[in-house]
């Protein structure tokens, strides 16, 4: 076998190598730093932007940090490994990421790697704050970039739906429809009424400020940034690890996951969607295995390119709505959460009024009734808060359930084609590899482990308590058949 094939180019990119993340507390940051720890043992040190937060300076927010269940793996396999951790107080919002004078000039003598993943991914979010932390947040990390004389790679994390208004999505950088910078002069000098006023028509056709704010970014990336050795990664919807760190691991219930929680918990009965269409899911092992890889491929750039990655599965791998409502009801029969609420089962619909109807009778209605229940036990209630929460987070991806784009995915097969034997399998990049409804599974297992806190040791009485379910169900709804038909027989 060729040496080079048996060994990794990846890891060795890395080795003796310091490396700066912004966003290592979010979800796909804290995944990223878990795998370069682990995957890469020889990098040197690994320095994490942290801004102080509630009232904890940084170093109680580390130990808080390092507590984290993400890292038991790497604290297993590589004893030591959080020692290369250096977390510096910062913020992306503050020029020269809030760094102290004696912080900045380690960064800029030590870092030879950027990944850029803070972001807020509030749909809703206003369009001043978004502004400022999507788009100018970018800026702020290339100014400091350019202040690191051994830099060999800057990373830009962004989302594949920065171009939500075209349905055609290329691996290039396009034009705004407006100037990020006439558009950043003209929000600094206007009130906040008249730009929340505006903000609609400001963002066009795209469906919100996230999406609107990290397709700016893009622009300041590739208008800025053509000096540096940089990559921009555009990821689909991140969803739960398909094996790493954990298989099914997962730290939040944004947008999807909250979806499949509540279908496989069969709280959730209507979804408003076009089932046919397809729903862009990718694991966030996958994302983070795709900014490693590229990263590390950024020693082969030409000129001064910039690289885009549509790290998406829907064209490669495409996986249907429908398919994920029948694998997430599969699964939530299959191996129930204790906290299972009624039988799974629910129906992805496009009609509007129906949906609406469904979602008054089969999600609020009942979730009054069992609140109603709780307070005559004397607990507290919270059925019609998580209701509303749900319901809040499936029409915000409604935009996304109802509209469908065809991502290029060229460089991405070219990732996938030029790595190493050993790479593929430490650093797997190829979405083709995905079984959905094995990953499905493991997703749901996932939510039912680390969001619900509900152990495997449980599955006999959740099972035993959705067989009553069942029946429980199947009785309402011979009641409701018998109702019906002496009211129509009168």
């Amino acid at each position: 076998m060729d040496t080079e094939d048996s060994s990794s180019r990846v890891a060795a990119f890395y080795r003796g190598r310091c490396v700066l993340l912004t966003g290592a507390t979010g979800f796909v940051g804290k995944a990223l730093l878990e795998k370069l720890l682990r995957s890469c043992p020889d990098v040197q040190a690994v320095f994490c932007l942290i801004r102080p937060k509630h009232g904890k300076d940084v170093d109680a927010r580390f130990r808080d940090f390092a507590k984290n269940s993400v890292f038991n793996r790497v604290c297993s396999e590589q004893p030591g490994a959080l020692e290369k951790l250096r977390l510096v107080a910062g913020d992306v919002l503050k020029p020269n990421l809030g760094l102290s004078e004696a912080d900045l000039e380690l960064l800029r003598r030590e870092v030879s790697v950027v990944f850029h993943t803070a972001a807020t991914v509030r749909f809703n979010e206003p369009l001043q704050v978004a502004l400022e932390m999507n788009t100018l947040g970018a800026r702020r990390v290339i100014k400091v970039c350019k202040q690191m004389p051994l830099l060999k790679a800057f990373v830009h994390t962004s989302t594949a739906y920065s171009n939500a208004d075209k349905l055609e999505v290329l691996e290039k950088v396009y034009e705004p429809i407006v100037d990020p910078d006439t558009l950043i002069q003209f929000v600094k000098s206007m009130p906040n009424e008249i730009i929340q006023g505006i903000e609609s028509t400001v963002i066009g056709a795209h469906p919100n400020t996230y999406t609107f704010t990290k397709a700016l970014a893009e622009v300041i990336v590739q208008r800025e940034a053509s000096e540096l050795p940089t990559a921009i990664v555009r990821p689909s919807i991140v969803t739960a690890a398909m094996s790493e760190p954990q298989e099914g691991w997962i730290d939040n219930t944004s947008g999807i996951t909250g979806i499949v929680m509540e279908v496989s918990r069969g709280t959730i009965r209507s979804v408003l969607c076009n089932k046919q269409l397809t729903v862009d899911l990718i694991p966030v092992d996958l994302v983070v295995n795709t900014l490693l890889v590229a990263a590390a491929d950024l020693q082969s750039r030409e000129n001064n390119e910039i690289r885009v990655y549509n790290c998406t599965s829907g064209t490669l791998n495409p996986l249907q709505w429908e398919q994920l409502r029948e694998f997430s009801v599969k699964a939530g029969r299959e191996v129930p959460s204790k906290y299972v609420q009624w039988y799974p089962g629910c129906t992805f619909r496009i009609n509007y009024l129906m949906h609406r109807l469904n979602q008054i009778f089969l999600h609020f209605l009942p979730a009054c009734v069992l609140d109603l229940g709780m307070k005559l036990q004397g607990l507290k209630p919270m059925m019609v808060k998580i209701c509303q929460k749900t319901m809040r987070s499936a029409n915000a991806g409604e935009f996304f359930a109802t509209h469908q784009w065809n991502f290029a995915a060229s460089l991405m097969e070219k990732l996938a084609a030029h790595q190493t034997e050993l790479d593929r399998k430490l650093f797997p990049v190829n979405v083709r590899t995905i079984n959905w409804e094995q990953y499905i599974n493991t997703y749901v297992i996932g939510i039912r482990k680390f969001i619900l806190k509900d152990d495997m040791s449980s599955l006999n009485r959740a099972r035993s308590r959705l067989k009553k379910l069942y029946w429980g169900q199947r009785i309402a709804q011979c009641v409701a058949i018998f109702v019906f038909v002496l009211f129509i027989l009168k």
